[in-house]
């Protein structure tokens, strides 16, 4: 399977289909530490970028959910206590939609980019995990998966496009319908 480079981690370009997740969306939250404040000359590309991202991932196949504040964008609401980090979480109908967002079309244009205006972390910054379909996740519901994937690892719980895990429903169903005469 060929696999993309997504902020310095290899990924899958596609994942598995999980049958019966139609209960279930992805969420996703990945943060970045910035190389200068957001109104410097610095970053004036990225925060030029900005609507024109958030409305192509607002629009595109799979897209439901993206934390914003009325100015539009997460740029000003504070994760982990650090005035130096941004937050994107999103929720999306499968982790392909997500995946396709991700890795394609101008969105990856911008990515190569990424280490322009943002430092290279040494730990977890992308966390995926499951949520039911009407559910919001909080800043606070992120932190949380973010911080137990870096001291876990992979798990249902929070998991990476490199390593992911159907929705705990899901296992049950395929493991009850494999025990079925």
């Amino acid at each position: 399977m060929k696999r993309v480079l997504f902020w310095g981690v290899r990924a899958r370009a596609t994942s598995a289909p999980y049958p019966g997740h139609v209960d279930h969306h992805i969420a996703q939250v990945n943060v970045a530490r910035l190389r200068a404040p957001l109104d410097s000359p610095e970053l004036a590309d990225f925060v030029a970028l900005l609507d024109e991202i958030n409305e192509l991932g607002d629009t595109s196949p799979g897209f439901v959910w993206r934390l914003k504040t009325a100015a539009g964008d997460a740029t000003s609401i504070l994760v982990f206590d650090d005035d130096s980090l941004i937050v994107n979480l999103t929720v999306w109908e499968s982790i392909d939609a997500l995946s396709n967002f991700a890795y394609r079309g101008d969105h990856k244009a911008v990515m190569r980019r990424r280490r322009e205006w943002f430092e290279k972390m040494a730990e977890a910054y992308l966390a995926l995990w499951w949520v039911p379909v009407d559910h919001r996740p909080s800043v606070e519901e992120a932190e949380d998966r973010l911080r137990y994937l870096r001291d876990h690892g992979p798990t249902p719980e929070a998991f990476t496009f490199r390593d992911h895990f159907p929705p705990r429903d899901t296992v049950n169903s395929l493991t009850q319908s494999s025990n079925r005469p």
